[in-house]
């Protein structure tokens, strides 16, 4: 009887899922009227779409940044993380060489804004809101939740991100702003464009997740290991490392969607409990 009852229960559960309906809005410009209207790259570029469920209340966000070296790459809604109950925000930002840096941070930082002003409209949770991505997203996620200024503009604190995630992001100074700076992308450099240069210990919950050691992009997983270890010895108890053995850097994003997911119910159940 057990048995039945966990097979019906899960049953339901997957039956739940395939009838709700979904929306996708296109295109959003997440920049106010003003600075979209003055540059006409802000106005192609700096947009965003969310997708969320139909006639549901506080349910959770995932900010999706697309990877792409912050010199390629569109936005995009991850067929992994569909219909999972969760809203999804896919983010396009400026790229270089047609900016440089802090320009596509500052992009970053301006759609978190706008999730956090608008989420609600559409039944969202405003403080289920998390911020994930792939390699340059995951940069741009880990740098405005380390680097306070960025948000502090949108007169938002990191610590009302529910939690951030990242695959397989840089936390030294990114190898693309190392190149407009004329460094070459093998010459590590901590400055102020580096995660790790903002090492403490009042952050949202951190899940970093890398590819093999052995098969990661310019010794990824150490960059982070090495962020983990000083982020623990600044007395942050809200941070941890997956290394996903056996994937390389392109790779290793299917397999961590589950990571992200089971990271999204299980901090969501803790910040709904507090209620």
């Amino acid at each position: 009887m057990k048995k039945l009852f966990i097979f019906l229960f899960f049953a339901n559960v997957c039956f739940a899922n395939a009838q709700q309906k979904y929306y996708t809005e296109n295109d959003i410009h997440y920049y106010d009227e003003t600075t979209t209207k003055k540059d006409s790259y802000i106005e192609s570029q700096c947009t965003l779409d969310i997708y969320f469920p139909e006639n549901k209340k506080d349910f959770a966000t995932i900010i999706w940044f697309h990877g792409g070296g912050l010199t390629k790459g569109k936005k995009q809604i991850p067929k992994a993380l569909m219909d999972k109950g969760y809203a999804i925000v896919a983010v396009e930002y400026r790229l270089s060489p047609n900016v440089s840096a802090p320009a596509y941070i500052e992009d970053a930082a301006a759609a978190v804004s706008w999730v956090f002003n608008n989420i609600e409209k559409y039944g969202g949770n405003k403080k289920l809101i998390f911020v994930s991505g792939h390699s340059a997203g995951a940069y741009l996620g880990t740098i405005i939740v380390m680097d306070k200024s960025y948000l502090a503009k949108y007169s938002i604190d990191p610590m009302e991100i529910a939690g951030l995630i990242s695959f397989s992001g840089q936390v030294i100074t990114h190898f693309t702003i190392r190149k407009e700076q004329g460094i070459k992308s093998t010459q590590p450099t901590i400055d102020k464009y580096a995660p790790i240069n903002f090492v403490r210990a009042d952050t949202p919950p951190i899940l970093l997740i890398t590819g093999d050691r052995e098969m990661e992009l310019l010794g990824r997983y150490e960059e982070n290991a090495y962020f983990l270890r000083m982020m623990k010895l600044n007395n942050n108890k809200e941070i941890q490392l997956y290394e996903l053995q056996g994937f390389n850097h392109s790779g290793m994003a299917e397999p961590a969607y589950p990571l992200l997911l089971n990271e999204v119910e299980k901090i969501s159940k803790k910040i709904l409990e507090r209620k």
